[in-house]
């Protein structure tokens, strides 16, 4: 690997004393180095070693990398760095990972790069001008967690119920709607063959020129997969501060990154507090989330898909990454399991955002509508198992079959899975979601197709070409 560090070790400041896993002890000497500087190790160049705190006139370090040649005795210099990252024009179409090293075939981009651990710090900004809509095309999220520019969407589910392929699907929805938009995508403690796809997607489909990608995966120490969430942090911020753009920012997966934070801890010695989580954990995710803010000069729109440990939503950290969310899109096993993609619990989703001065009274009425029948159908279930459909009364009977005809309607297939499952991906317009769900509600049959395709735009803008059939003689 290539060191990020770019100014020569001066004098030993200290000697390495203990070795304890990630955790590395250096009893400083000399001059003390700053919290979150880079030292430099006596033969061996290639270790990232990061002060993460002091104690009397012991550092306490992280090697980041967990490289296993390091020894007690070894002499450390001060680097005067810390990680960085590379930001600009030159990362678009690039991969890297949480210390700016490229995991793509491309060049390494030595030049403009800014340290991960220091925000921008400006100031965030709220535009009291009307909300600007994006459409995903995806019927359940555009109609019950609206997709604001500027704003927070979470998709919180257990393992394997959709998460990565939605996030996917949103990536190549809105990434391809919004013209001239800018994606980073963040890969925490995923798949390496997840990353690997979602890669090989955004070239197909020509998005990946305007996305910059930062992966910290499941292969990495949590040292650096709790390091990957500010590397991308950075990025957008400077594209966002710097070049006046808005960002569309796709998080895979934030409970991973508590979960490294809670690992890093855990080497460290520090003391773990409520569900097993540290008591700094928290705090380090609030100064995640704020930097993902929209300013006077750009937006950040954030997705973050959530893992929910054993399907328990009442999880301390799952809790926690909800109270920074505008929306949460609740996926359900048992949903998953009966074959509706997306597996939505369309009571457990919820939006702040759901009102009628950002999504319109018609597109709010219909909301309270559906959520007052998925009510009903909940609790119709339970009499159903004893006494059957039947025995409801014919209002009761019409409610619980529009409630199914609902959750039928709000399936889709996936532009992404199409390799997989062999249909076409669906592309629906909010105006046909809302005229499909109008339907339901009359006991009419709704439009199970879409009128409206990214493809049939695409046909309808190119010129017809001329029949190549000779005209007919005249008689």
């Amino acid at each position: 690997m290539k060191k990020t560090v770019s100014k020569p070790a001066g004098a030993p400041v200290g000697v390495i004393s203990s070795l304890r896993g990630l955790l590395v002890e250096v009893h400083i000497d000399g001059e003390q180095p700053e919290v979150k500087e880079l030292l430099v190790v006596e033969g061996a160049e290639e270790v990232f070693l990061e002060v993460s705190y002091f104690k009397a006139e012991t550092a306490i370090c992280i090697n980041l990398t967990n490289s296993q040649v390091l020894r007690c005795g070894q002499k450390v210099s001060r680097s005067n760095t810390k990680v960085t990252v590379p930001v600009g024009p030159k990362t678009m179409g690039r991969v890297f990972n949480a210390l700016g090293q490229a995991l793509d075939e491309g060049e390494e981009v030595t030049e403009n790069r800014r340290p991960i651990n220091e925000p921008s710090g400006t100031k965030s900004y709220r535009s009291s001008e009307k909300m600007e809509l994006l459409e995903t095309g995806l019927k359940v999220i555009d109609f019950l967690t609206p997709f604001v520019k500027g704003r927070k969407i979470g998709i919180v589910g257990g393992a394997g119920v959709g998460k990565t392929v939605l996030t996917m699907e949103m990536i190549n929805n809105v990434a391809q709607g919004s013209k001239g938009a800018l994606s980073i995508y963040c890969g925490v403690g995923e798949r390496i063959r997840e990353g690997n796809e979602l890669y090989m997607t955004l070239k197909e489909t020509d998005v990946l020129k305007n996305t910059v990608m930062f992966f910290g995966q499941m292969d990495s120490t949590p040292a650096i997969r709790s390091m990957v969430g500010p590397a991308a942090a950075t990025a957008a911020e400077y594209f966002r501060d710097e070049e006046g753009r808005d960002i569309l920012f796709f998080v895979d997966n934030i409970y991973r990154h508590i979960q490294a934070l809670t690992e890093l801890s855990t080497n460290l010695g520090l003391t773990p507090s409520e569900g097993g989580y540290s008591a700094t954990v928290f705090a380090e995710l609030r100064r995640l989330e704020d930097r993902l803010s929209s300013t006077e000069k750009g937006s950040i729109t954030s997705v973050q898909a959530v893992y929910i440990p054993a399907d328990d939503l009442s999880d301390p950290a799952v809790q926690a990454i909800s109270q920074q969310l505008d929306s949460v899109l609740v996926l359900s096993r048992s949903i998953a399991e009966s074959g509706i993609r997306p597996a939505v619990d369309l009571l457990k989703t919820t939006s702040s955002l759901l009102t009628p001065q950002v999504v319109g009274e018609r597109h709010y009425k219909l909301a309270g509508r559906v959520q007052a029948i998925m009510q009903k159908y909940d609790s119709l279930k339970n009499i159903i198992a004893i006494v059957g459909e039947n025995e409801l009364s014919p209002a009761d009977r019409a409610d619980y079959q529009n409630a199914k005809k609902l959750i039928q309607f709000f399936s889709q297939d996936f532009a992404v899975a199409e390799h997989l499952s062999g249909k076409p991906g669906q592309y629906f317009t909010l105006e046909e979601t809302l005229t499909g769900i109008e339907a339901i509600l009359a006991g009419k049959e709704p439009e199970t197709a879409p009128k409206t395709k990214k493809a049939d735009k695409k046909a309808e803008a190119e010129p017809k070409k001329p029949s190549a059939e000779p005209a007919a003689k005249k008689s």
